[in-house]
């Protein structure tokens, strides 16, 4: 996999929901009086605001409307134009919506600059135009999206589709003219590895990519490309400006300084991301959950790792998937009654595998390994309960038991054969992200599936319509965490 399709980075601390407050809490009205005591206006900084309200395109905001009040000539209008500074300031800094409304759980650091401050420095210094500028992120992912925004602004449609519906379905072994824009698809999606110059022909391959997706949604696979797989794969020039804009909105709530040592994970992606003091040490693929049973947004540290570990079946899954299934599936599974609790035991076949990652959180989310080592050959890797499924855990535990100087401790407890306990000597820090925009060798941006629909309520507090997609197909037998 190319190392620049990788995870957009993450926040550093996590926080509990009951800790939780509104992202825009630096402007509240004891602040922003403050500010608006201090701030002096002039004509010239209220032309730098205009200036930049005008060029909000660049982040995406263009569908929100950032309305500059007041004149600089009285103390009324010192403090309109203060507000209206403030407010899109917030929205360059941390987001113009916040996710903790949007989404039940999420508890991902926000960025908390001292915008009253920094306003009244820029009206000093006579820099308004820079300073709002720098508010905003400054990965070199950020500014690759904002371009691409701007350049589909220049040309989109509403109506066009890459991809037009010829009134036909196209059959496996026929020729059609739009074979080479659905092979591009194909591979964007991750359903093929490359294109094949296939040409204009439905050739096998991607015969084979099309069922492969058609499963993954819940469609009759057959192969046929029809109204339904069109719809998957199509986006119009709007549709991925508004996954862009999504995509820049997301990165603006996180913090803008993580730590340089980290465990990364985009859900929407399903792949984790390992960095080692500031550099990518490890990419690997995991399984999350899926749309019925999503993993949450959050940050959680893991603080010891697990060998051999037990697992004690969550009351939702003992009722639903567990219950009735009589005693010969407990003992083929290893499991055991214990404290009116389903305990699998230790072994090869505990849903767990043979390591946990325990993490600090209240939701009992944790990365872990699986005996169901299939489904990370699936392009769609939304199949678990919520937890994390990592790709070789058992190496991947040996790889941060090394890099952290406890790797003799970790083979004795995985060599016992029993659960047991292995401390890290420093917290590591864990960000559950949800990002539908990886990128390709190049920098450009390529739009991957929305498998929780989650980009929908993001994009209407940007002021995008809605737009009907289709979902990825919830479901299966497997009883993991």
């Amino acid at each position: 996999m190319p190392k620049s399709l990788v995870a957009l980075p993450m926040v550093a601390i996590a926080l509990t929901l009951a800790a939780c407050g509104s992202q825009s809490g630096s402007g509240n009205r004891a602040d922003t009086a403050s500010a608006q005591r201090q701030a002096q206006w002039n004509e010239d900084a209220v032309h730098d605001l205009k200036q930049a309200i005008d060029s909000r395109a660049v982040h995406g905001l263009d569908h929100l409307s950032f309305a500059v009040e007041g004149e600089p000539g009285t103390g009324a209008g010192q403090d309109a134009l203060t507000r209206s500074a403030l407010r899109y300031a917030r929205a360059l800094a941390g987001g113009a919506s916040d996710p903790k409304k949007l989404y039940e759980v999420y508890t991902l650091g926000a960025p908390k600059p001292d915008l009253e401050r920094g306003l009244k420095d820029a009206l000093a210094s006579g820099k308004l135009r820079g300073w709002l500028d720098g508010l905003a992120p400054q990965e070199e992912d950020y500014r690759n999206l904002s371009r691409a925004y701007l350049a589909l602004g220049k040309q989109r449609s509403d109506t066009a589709k890459p991809i037009p519906d010829a009134g036909k379905p196209i059959d496996p072994g026929t020729s059609d003219s739009r074979m080479p824009a659905i092979e591009r698809q194909l591979v964007a999606s991750g359903y093929l590895d490359r294109a094949g110059n296939a040409g204009d022909r439905y050739a096998e391959p991607l015969v084979r990519a099309v069922k492969h997706m058609q499963v993954d949604y819940g469609i009759k696979p057959d192969g046929v490309i029809g109204e339904k797989a069109l719809e998957i794969l199509n986006l119009s020039d709007a549709d991925r400006a508004r996954e862009i804009a999504v995509a820049m909105e997301r990165m603006r709530w996180l913090d803008r300084a993580p730590p340089g040592t980290r465990i990364d994970v985009n859900l929407a992606a399903a792949r984790l991301t390992y960095w080692r003091d500031g550099k990518i040490a490890d990419t690997r693929k995991v399984v999350v959950g899926e749309p019925d049973t999503e993993t949450p947004q959050l940050g959680s540290p893991i603080y010891r790792l697990v060998a051999n570990p037990t697992w004690t079946v969550p009351r939702s899954i003992q009722n639903k998937e567990i219950a009735g299934k009589g005693a010969g599936y407990m003992k083929r599974n290893n499991m055991v009654w214990k404290d009116g609790w389903i305990v699998q035991q230790p072994g090869p076949r505990n849903s767990l595998g043979m390591v946990k990652f325990d993490m600090k959180n209240d939701h009992e989310i944790y990365l872990h390994d699986t005996p169901a080592k299939q489904l990370f050959a699936e392009v769609q890797r939304q199949r678990s309960h919520g937890c994390v499924r990592v790709e070789d855990a058992v190496g991947f535990a040996e790889k941060i038991a090394r890099d952290e100087g406890i790797l003799d401790q970790w083979n004795k407890a995985r060599a016992s054969g029993k659960e047991g306990f292995v401390e890290l000597p420093r917290e590591i820090p864990v960000r559950l992200f949800y990002s539908t925009i990886l990128f390709d060798d190049q920098g450009a941006p390529v739009i991957r599936a929305d498998p929780y629909g989650w980009n929908d309520r993001v994009a209407e507090a940007l002021g995008f319509g809605q737009r009907q997609g289709s979902r990825l197909r919830a479901g299966g037998d497997d009883v993991g965490p």
